[in-house]
């Protein structure tokens, strides 16, 4: 049991935080517009920013179901 557990610690997807990361750059982006003024510019980048957290968190599902069929 104990191996299992340090198994499952050792699977890491680089992608998840590469993504965590854009998902956080767009939203402050988007932040910044409205805060500008530029709410076209701001909308656009708020639904950008929905697409991007979505295939991080289809990523992370993903990685989980893949992972969990190989152990």
């Amino acid at each position: 049991m104990e191996n299992l557990l340090n198994q499952k610690k050792r699977i890491k997807n680089p992608l998840v935080p590469v993504g965590a990361l854009m998902t956080a750059g767009v939203l402050t982006a988007g932040l910044v517009s409205f805060r500008q003024g530029n709410s076209r510019l701001g909308q656009l980048l708020m639904r950008a920013r929905v697409v991007v957290q979505g295939a991080t968190v289809a990523l992370m599902v993903g990685t989980a179901y893949y992972y969990g069929e190989k152990m």
